[in-house]
């Protein structure tokens, strides 16, 4: 279960993450080459995940 409830909040931190990142940047994004637009991505994503949006998440989840 605990594997279950980990994938859950890996998801439910970086879908909303990646969609509000393309929303407000994509337009820009989209005139990199493939590469580079998947660097910067991770290069955002990877520290909020791991420094703000999985700790947050966790917490909510833990407080059942």
């Amino acid at each position: 279960m605990k594997k279950i409830k980990t994938t859950f909040i890996v998801w439910i931190a970086i879908y909303p993450a990646i969609t509000a990142i393309l929303l407000i940047f994509g337009e820009y994004l989209n005139h990199l080459p493939l590469l580079v637009r998947t660097l910067v991505l991770t290069l955002v994503l990877v520290p909020t995940m791991v420094y703000f949006l999985i700790p947050f998440w966790t917490k909510v989840f833990s407080k059942e």
